[in-house]
C-alpha cells in the first residue's frame, strides 16, 4: 500500500515537473522586444543652447513607446537651439527645438506672436528675488495723485494693469531649473505686441510692482484698483479733512453790529402846584 503511494506521489512530480519545463521553454522562446535607436541627450543641456554633435548621441528605445517627434539622425541636430531643458539619457523631441535657424539666446524662447521686454526692478519689486524664469506675474502699477489745474484732481491709484505674464529672464539668465531667490536689478517678461504698449505706459504713469502668482491658476484677477477713499474708508477721509482744516489759521470773528446810539431829547420838568401860605403878618408860597 505504501509502494503504490510512493509511485503515485513519484508520478505526480514527473508531471509537474515536465510541465514547467515546458512552460519554460516556451517563454524563453519568445521573440524579444523589439527597439529602434532614437537621439537622446548625452550631457545636461540647458535652454537657449545651440546643440553641438558631440551633445547628442543614439540610444535603443522600446519601439512601443518612442516619444512623439523624436529624431533618428543626431547629425540633423547639429546647430538646432533646445527652448526647454533636457538632462543625460532625455530624449530629444521636437517639441523642445525651437524653429530651425532660430540664433540662440533668448530670441529662441520667445513664442510665436510674442515680445521681450525689461523692466527695472529692486528686491521689492522682484517680489525679494522669487521672481524666477518660468514663473507667472502680474504687473501692478502705483500713479500718484495729480492736479489738472481746471479739470480738478485725480486721487492716487493703485491698479494690476497685466495679469499672467510669464518671465523669461532674470538678469541675463534664463535658466529654468533654479528655485533659489535671486535679487536682481532687470527682469524680462514675454507679453503680447499691445501689452508691451500698456508696459511701456505704465512705468512712465507710476511705480511699477510684480506680483507673483500661482502657475497653474488662470482665474482673472479683475478689481477697479485701490484708491485713498476705497483704502482707508469715508471715515478716514472725514477724519484727513478735518485734521486740515484743524491746520489752517483760526480766522477773526465777524464783529457785531455797532447800534446806533439814540439821542432823546431832555424831559420837560413837570408842573407844579403852588398855593400861597399866610401866617401870621408872613406871606409865602409853597409848590408841591
Amino acid at each position: 500500500m505504501k509502494s503504490r503511494r510512493a509511485l503515485l506521489m513519484l508520478g505526480l512530480a514527473m508531471v509537474l515537473g515536465l510541465a514547467a519545463v515546458l512552460l519554460a521553454s516556451r517563454w524563453l522562446r519568445q521573440p524579444a522586444a523589439s527597439t529602434v535607436r532614437i537621439a537622446v541627450a548625452a550631457v545636461d543641456v540647458g535652454l537657449g543652447q545651440r546643440l553641438a554633435p558631440e551633445m547628442v548621441s543614439l540610444a535603443e528605445w522600446p519601439a512601443g513607446s518612442v516619444p512623439t517627434g523624436a529624431q533618428r539622425e543626431p547629425a540633423a541636430l547639429a546647430g538646432r537651439v533646445l527652448k526647454a531643458s533636457v538632462q543625460r539619457g532625455e530624449p530629444v523631441t521636437e517639441a523642445k527645438l525651437a524653429p530651425a535657424g532660430t540664433l540662440g539666446g533668448l530670441s529662441a524662447l520667445i513664442a510665436e506672436g510674442k515680445r521681450a521686454i525689461t523692466v527695472r526692478v529692486n528686491d521689492v519689486v522682484g517680489v525679494a528675488g522669487f521672481a524666477l524664469p518660468g514663473n507667472f506675474v502680474d504687473i501692478l502699477v502705483y500713479a500718484p495723485a495729480q492736479n489738472n489745474g481746471s479739470n480738478g484732481s485725480e486721487a492716487a491709484l493703485s491698479k494690476i494693469v497685466l495679469e499672467r505674464i510669464l518671465v523669461l529672464a532674470v538678469a541675463q539668465e534664463v535658466a529654468r531649473d533654479d528655485t533659489k531667490p535671486r535679487v536682481v536689478n532687470a527682469v524680462t517678461l514675454e507679453v503680447t505686441p499691445g501689452q508691451a504698449e500698456q508696459l511701456d505706459l505704465a512705468r512712465s504713469v507710476g511705480t511699477l510692482s510684480l506680483v507673483l502668482r500661482n502657475q497653474v491658476d488662470p482665474q482673472p484677477g479683475a478689481t477697479p484698483g485701490a484708491t485713498r477713499h476705497s483704502v482707508l474708508g469715508a471715515g478716514a477721509a472725514a477724519a484727513t479733512a478735518t485734521a486740515v482744516a484743524a491746520s489752517l489759521p483760526a480766522a477773526a470773528p465777524p464783529a457785531a453790529p455797532r447800534l446806533a446810539r439814540a439821542v432823546l431829547p431832555p424831559s420837560a420838568e413837570p408842573a407844579r402846584y403852588c398855593i400861597g401860605v399866610i401866617d401870621g403878618n408872613r406871606s409865602g408860597k409853597e409848590c408841591l
